[in-house]
């Protein structure tokens, strides 16, 4: 029997401070390529290929922001023709934008307290210093750092961008899952350095906090990461919800880890 044909989404030239999106790129499908017949192109190659394959996989591809008609194109196209994909196009986070953070925020999850108008900064704890990002953004793109006094003389559209309190907080840690499978997880000991990761060992009530985000979120079959931080008071607050294209520091990860996880990802891409 032929071997089922994936079509490889990513962006090998991508530029990401600390990160080498493609060597993690060059990995996973040099792992696929003994299981399918794999093919690699820029998403904006796409879609001359789309109907010869029996996969897509979207990964690497860096933020969206720079091809945004040729993404939604692409997305249009795949619910159109029912094209198989992983991720699924069925995300309600990072996916769909930043919107999802202030919705869970009024909703009670335990995310970092965000609004999206200024008309709305009563709702946030008192603080002397803001983030300001864009609803659009990804990889720190617009993001800013604002005092009280400068937050009050920025014109911001409502519903563009995200404002939250700057969050005084340990580290950051990251969890990894395919479908609802939990896989691992890491952090960045040193906050000045987030992009240098470590694997972590979490507890079950960690893996419990990013679970619930998993399950909030019903994507039918993909690779999330739960981005969130350690409070001082030892507790977790979500940063992000990335759905669409994680990068997964898989390279960071033990060997163990990486087997165990590209055996996951393999089963996960055969049950599709």
């Amino acid at each position: 029997m032929a071997n089922r044909k994936v079509l490889y989404l990513t962006d090998l030239c991508y530029q990401a401070k600390g990160r080498n999106y493609c060597d993690e790129d060059i990995y996973i499908t040099g792992e696929l390529k003994d299981i399918f017949d794999v093919v690699l192109c820029h998403p904006k190659c796409a879609e001359g290929f789309e109907d010869d394959v029996d996969l897509i996989i979207f990964r690497n591809t860096g933020s969206v922001i720079g091809y945004k008609e040729i993404y939604s194109a692409f997305v249009d196209r795949v619910r159109k023709k029912g094209l198989k994909t992983f991720n699924a196009f069925t995300g309600k986070a990072d996916m769909q934008g930043k919107e999802y953070l202030p919705d869970l925020c009024r909703e009670g999850y335990p995310v970092i307290p965000t609004v999206d108008s200024k008309g709305d900064l009563h709702r946030l704890p008192e603080t002397e210093h803001y983030v300001i990002k864009p609803k659009d953004g990804a990889d720190s793109i617009g993001l800013e750092f604002l005092t009280k006094d400068e937050l009050a003389g920025r014109e911001l559209t409502d519903g563009e961008f995200l404002i939250q309190p700057e969050i005084d907080f340990e580290y950051e840690v990251s969890f990894y899952f395919i479908n609802d499978k939990f896989e691992y997880a890491m952090y960045a000991p040193d906050k000045d350095r987030r992009w240098e990761l470590r694997e972590y060992s979490c507890s079950d009530e960690d893996i419990a906090f990013a679970r619930k985000f998993i399950r909030w979120n019903e994507m039918a079959h993909g690779i999330q990461r739960v981005d969130a931080c350690r409070t001082r008071d030892g507790g977790l607050l979500l940063v992000e919800l990335e759905d669409l294209n994680p990068y997964l520091s898989l390279l960071e990860t033990e060997e163990s880890t990486r087997r165990r996880f590209m055996q996951d990802f393999i089963d996960a891409i055969n049950n599709v």
